[in-house]
């Protein structure tokens, strides 16, 4: 999970991300000379992405303490 993590971010590739609207304003200002389409995709991959490691942070924290509860049962019975 650590190294699709680091591969998620080292590797970044321009995806589009975008309603039908926002595309055509952001090819219309890249077209015009503006950045502005390259950050309208980030900012949506970004947002789109927060959910996902929120959960996969829960479920991994979930996961530690339910281990450690294993070792706490399995420490009592000897």
């Amino acid at each position: 999970m650590c190294l699709f993590l680091v591969c998620f971010l080292v590797f970044q590739i321009d995806l589009d991300a975008q309603c039908p609207m926002c595309k055509m304003s952001a090819e219309s200002n890249l077209k015009n000379g503006g950045t502005a389409g390259r950050g309208l995709n980030r900012g949506i991959l970004y947002m789109l992405s927060l959910p996902y490691l929120l959960v996969m942070g829960l479920g991994y924290v979930w996961w530690k303490n339910h281990q450690a509860d294993k070792e706490d049962e399995l420490a009592q019975m000897n």
